[in-house]
């Protein structure tokens, strides 16, 4: 990816081999004999569209969900005030959100924005898969991306995930393109769009601190060809700089104590590829054997990007691995590894050229990601994919009458609970809880009255002692329970 090595591409000799099964860069606009690649690209995200923008509403606002809303409904100032006092999100999200709520606070409304962004991926993969080596690698890349189930749920999430991926993968094409041509306009742009993907997500910082790293290792030979890249970092540690102050304090204050929620150890790497793998051990199985032999193909012509592959999927599960033994670590957070993943795994496709003809060979992939894709999208649309407080507080309702307590545990549960149940509706009284003294003082406080209890699994993260719980099994007996919410009522 380095200048001298495009040079030597762009002069080699009429006589110089191409390694077996390889295209050389950029070689045509379309597969051998096939389908012009537009037209494929255009079909592969028009069904990208469908598939995220499908019943987005379907699902009920979860817990992460409606605090969204929550930080939306908020001045721009006072996003930017919550984040510098202890909002483990950047702001950049809410303020879009906040933009979007003059069209309303509809599920719809909430999760356009991310399911657009994450229509608009699928094209920007397709690009980095072509800049990296050829349009059959693009193509593969953006089939796999738009089928994946992994995307398409984060598409349909009011969370920053997919609007944080679209600008990475932008980051992502820039660099590569700045480490073929060395252009400084490329290197900058990189640097911007890498400051916005941070502005999305903290954690985004991880991979752009892994794309400054190769470019220094690769280019470690010369003081010059480490003067663009040092360009790129200026321009996102400019454009980030206040956000790079709050994030030192908000690290410090999510790694003083050990995690009470997410995935540890090694269970990190592996729950992050298999939810990247369609959720399937065999497939999982699969993608790494053809992520290695992808790895191995462009080694053999582009070893710079062989390494920007190994770079960009282990250094961040390593770190992620390391880090979630002092913060909560989840799948998501590392959704930024996809269009890396799926370029490594489309730079396979030189090896199915052997037992077929090129054109069949990027058709069979493609074929592939539709099936990977099938078993999840044939529930996905049928069946609650988080828990249903639409539902639940239809039941909720059903049961309670004038005069009854409602208990909501933990007591950020309300926010979710709130955008669907109304207690001045019902004529009951809502109140939150945490912790085992929260709940015997309400009991004390209101002795002989009904007490309905709202609970999820959460209660163990707000209070990992599990004394709450307790409490709850030794004076509650179970009324109901919608998806992973549980109602209780009191038993005196």
């Amino acid at each position: 990816m380095t200048v001298s090595k495009r040079q030597k591409t762009q002069h080699r000799g009429a006589d110089t081999p191409i390694p077996d099964g390889a295209s050389p860069p950029h070689e045509s606009a379309e597969p051998r004999h096939g389908v012009p690649a537009s037209r494929v690209l255009a079909g592969l995200t028009a069904i990208g569209a469908l598939l995220r923008l499908y019943n987005l509403g379907g699902n009920s606002l979860w817990l992460d969900e409606a605090a969204t809303l929550s930080f939306a409904r908020q001045s721009f100032l006072g996003i930017w005030e919550s984040t510098a006092g202890g909002e483990f999100n950047p702001p950049l999200f809410y303020w879009l959100e906040h933009g979007m709520l003059v069209f309303g606070e509809s599920e719809f409304v909430l999760r356009f924005l991310p399911a657009l962004l994450g229509v608009l991926t699928i094209p920007v993969v397709y690009l980095i898969g072509s800049e990296f080596r050829d349009r059959n690698v693009g193509l593969i890349a953006a089939a796999l991306l738009a089928f994946s189930p992994f995307h398409i749920f984060y598409s349909q999430e009011a969370r920053a995930y997919a609007p944080m991926l679209f600008f990475f993968s932008l980051a992502l094409l820039f660099y590569v393109r700045a480490g073929k041509a060395n252009e400084t306009r490329s290197w900058v742009i990189f640097g911007v769009f890498s400051a916005v993907a941070f502005w999305m997500h903290f954690y985004a910082i991880v991979p752009v601190a892994v794309l400054i790293l190769h470019a220094l290792v690769t280019r470690a030979g010369s003081i010059r060809d480490v003067k663009n890249p040092a360009l790129a970092l200026g321009a996102f540690t400019a454009a980030s700089l206040p956000l790079l102050i709050v994030t030192v304090n908000l690290f410090l204050a999510r790694t003083s104590s050990a995690p009470t929620f997410g995935v540890q150890g090694p269970d990190v790497v592996y729950q992050t590829l298999l939810e990247a793998s369609g959720h399937s051990n065999s497939i999982l199985a699969s993608f790494i054997l053809l992520f290695l032999l992808g790895v191995a193909y462009t080694w053999r012509g582009d070893r710079d990007g062989a390494l920007l592959l190994v770079f960009m999927m282990f250094i961040p599960l390593a770190a992620s691995l390391v880090l979630s033994s002092r913060m909560p670590m989840i799948p998501r957070y590392l959704i930024y590894l996809l269009p890396v993943y799926f370029v490594g795994i489309a730079s396979a496709y030189p090896a199915l050229c052997a037992l077929v003809r090129e054109r069949w060979a990027v058709a069979v992939f493609i074929a592939a990601a539709v099936l990977i894709g099938a078993p999840f999208l044939a529930a996905y649309y049928t069946i609650p994919q988080k828990n249903d407080w639409r539902g639940f507080s239809a039941e909720l309702g059903g049961m309670t009458g004038e005069g009854d307590l409602v208990v909501v545990l933990p007591s950020y549960m309300a926010q979710p609970l709130d955008y669907y149940y109304s207690n001045a509706t019902d004529g009951t009284l809502e109140i939150g809880a945490t912790t085992e003294d929260d709940l015997a003082a309400i009991r004390a406080c209101y002795p002989g009255r009904r007490a309905f209890y709202v609970a999820t699994a959460d209660i163990f993260a707000a209070d990992p002692s599990g004394n709450a719980a307790g409490w709850l099994e030794e004076n509650t007996r179970l009324a109901g329970q919608h998806t992973g919410i549980r109602l209780l009522v009191s038993s005196w």
